[in-house]
Order: structure tokens, then sequence, then C-alpha cells
């Protein structure tokens, strides 16, 4: 561990933070002292204490109740929408990649351009908008703007290994398309997928949170950290820990992916992996 510390220690701060992150979320229903949606009005909008560590807000409500809840909301969001890009990503990458032709014609020069000419976050507000706010609306919103980015990524890949000899071997064998591509070419492109993945948890992260600010994120009274620095605007300065504290979750949660990403690409890349020693 002190090794591994001093050749990568971002990684695993990274890693630290991440695990914090996960068993605070799972454990919030146990660990937190007061109900995050029980409004208390005689102590609305009190400073950090030893009855709330992170103090309330203008309801009341326990703000460090609130922000281990949050991060329930987010990793489930972060999780679910990484997952269905995935998905959605190695099916449209796969088929491009790997058929060619007019079906590559088709989903890369007309569906992922089509998509990558709208910003992701622009294209999530206009679905939720008009599907209105709800925990599966979000996913499916941001799930949408998503997709193209591991779509693209899966293309290259795939387009680089179907050429190779164990490819053409398989092929000569008589294996099945959907046996060569799930038994040959799925696990060789996997690890940049993968590095993808990681660092598009921390983009999540960071877009429900903007979501939830504007308002179209998962409704009132579930907790959600860009919901409360949406509800700490007009508190900024006479009760300034209402922004601090969720602020501060939303930049771990963000730079915990972002630097596991990061030790997961010098990791998985054999030319980084050599020159650092690892």
């Amino acid at each position: 561990m002190g090794e591994r510390f001093r050749r990568q220690p971002l990684a695993v701060i990274g890693a630290v933070l991440l695990v914090f992150f996960v068993v605070t979320a799972l454990a919030a229903p146990w660990i937190t002292p007061y109900d995050p949606a029980v409004i208390d009005l005689n102590h609305r909008l009190a400073g950090p204490d030893h009855a709330h560590w992170f103090g309330t807000d203008e309801l009341g409500r326990d703000i460090f109740s609130r922000t281990l809840y949050g991060a329930r909301l987010s990793l489930l969001v972060a999780t679910s929408v990484v997952a269905c890009s995935l998905l959605l990503g190695l099916v449209a990458g796969g088929l491009a990649g790997y058929y060619g032709g007019i079906l590559d014609t088709v989903l890369n020069t007309f569906l992922m351009n089509a998509f990558l000419a709208m910003p992701g976050i622009l294209l999530a507000i206009a679905f939720v908008a008009f599907l209105g706010p709800g925990l599966m609306n979000l996913i499916f919103a941001l799930s949408i703007g998503g997709w193209v980015g591991y779509a693209r990524l899966v293309r290259a890949q795939v387009l680089a290994a179907r050429e190779r000899e164990y490819v053409e071997a398989a092929r000569a064998l008589g294996a099945s398309d959907l046996r060569i591509f799930a038994r040959h070419i799925l696990p060789n492109i996997m690890q940049p997928v993968i590095v993808q993945a990681a660092i598009g948890m921390a983009g999540t992260v960071l877009a429900e949170a903007t979501l939830s600010f504007l308002g179209l994120g998962v409704p009132p009274p579930a907790a959600s950290w860009g919901a409360m620095l949406n509800d700490a605007r007009s508190h900024l300065f006479d009760a300034p820990h209402l922004v601090v504290f969720p602020a501060i979750a939303v930049m771990l949660c963000v730079l915990s992916f972002n630097f596991l990403g990061d030790a997961l690409r010098d990791y998985l890349d054999p030319r980084t992996r050599m020159s650092a020693g690892l």
C-alpha cells in the first residue's frame, strides 16, 4: 500500500474517497441522526453545532443527513446512466465498427454526429423539461446525451480489432459474428472503455447536480446536492454553511472519479505502466 501510494497517490486518494462515499451512501439510513425530510422551523438556518454537524437549512432540515442521502441519489444516477450509456454505446459502436458499410454510415455519420452536434447537458435539459422531473426521466435524459461518446470509442476500437489475426482465425473456424464479438473483440477493447466509464461517472454526478440545481432533477423532498445548492442561493451570506457542505460533497465525489479514471488509464496502458514501473 505504501509503495502504491508513493507511485500513484492520487489513485489511492480517489479510491479512499469513493469507498467513503459508497459506504456512507449505503449506510445512510442507519448513520444519519435525523430524517432528511423532517421540517423543524424552530431550528431553521442553525449553524453547525453538536446537534446538527452541518447545520440546518431554511426549513430546519438537517444538512448532514441530507448530504448523505444526496450521495445515495448521485451515485445511483451516475451508475445507472453510465450503465445505460455504455450498453447503448457498445451496441451502436459495435455494429458500426464490425459491419461497416451502409450501417456504419447511418449510425456514425448521421446518428452519432447528430447527437454530437447538440451539447449533452442541453439535450438532457430539453428531455427532462418535456418529460417532467423524476428519477427515471433524469436517468433517461442523461443516458440519451451520454451514449454517443462510448459509441464512438467502441467503434474506433472495433475497427482496429476486427482485422487482427485472432479474429480472422475465429472467422475461418466458422465462429458466428456474435461469438467473435463477445469472445474475441469485446475483451480486447474494454480497457479504454473502462477508463471512459470511470471519467463518465464524474461527469454524470456533475450533470445530475446541475439539473437538480435548475429544478429538473428528482422532485422534493428527496435530498439532492444540486437542489440543496439551489435552495441555499438566497442564504449565501447569512447562512453560508448551506452552500459549503453540498458543494464540497460534489467536488470530492467528482474528484474521486477523475483520480480513479486517470489512474486506470495509466495502469491499463502498457507503455505508461512500463515507464512508471507499475
